[in-house]
């Protein structure tokens, strides 16, 4: 039952994060779209680039920021290519809606790439990020309690033993600078 709500909640950081970069997918990508020529055509991976950068660092430094973190490089790595990958589940079904379908316009474009594509692209993400880039530290096995063994008789015990120490030690004073 903790797994469970464990994961209730992984689910629903990973939901505001991804969030912020819906919002800021949009953003981009009906900025974009209001251009001409090259930055119009790309207009769905300049975007979804910009939130991939937003995102990591919500992630990282927010949802998984006690997993491993141990080989940056690889997970930096393994972070683009899914993301990548989840952008192309994202822009393939905003392509499809446009060249296959014919609904070129902006509105069925953004519902298309940031309504329909998003979903396919956040499940693929959630799943790969959490399985494969921000791999949970190895849970360590509890270890057996040592046992203490009880004091002979005639033995001092250990509280009587600190105080001995502490009354054969000398006193140091600090010089006054």
């Amino acid at each position: 039952m903790r797994k469970l709500r464990g994961l209730s909640g992984e689910v629903v950081k990973f939901g505001i994060v991804g969030l912020t970069g819906v919002i800021v997918n949009a953003g981009v990508f009906w900025v974009c779209l209001k251009a001409t020529g090259p930055v119009n055509s790309f207009s769905g991976y300049i975007a979804t680039s910009v939130a991939i950068g937003t995102n990591y660092l919500g992630y990282r430094y927010w949802l998984y920021r006690d997993r491993d973190a141990a080989s940056r490089k690889r997970e930096i790595t393994l972070f683009l290519i899914f993301s990548g990958i989840g952008m192309l589940i994202e822009n393939g079904i905003n392509a499809f809606s446009v060249h296959v379908l014919g609904y070129d316009s902006p509105t069925s474009q953004l519902i298309a790439k940031n309504v329909i594509g998003l979903i396919a692209g956040t499940a693929f993400r959630f799943f790969s990020y959490r399985t494969w880039v921000f791999k949970a530290l190895p849970e360590t096995e509890p270890q057996p309690e040592p046992q203490i063994a009880a004091p002979r008789a005639g033995e001092p015990q250990i509280a009587e033993q600190a105080e001995l120490m502490l009354a054969t030690e000398p006193i140091r004073y600090a010089k006054a600078e």
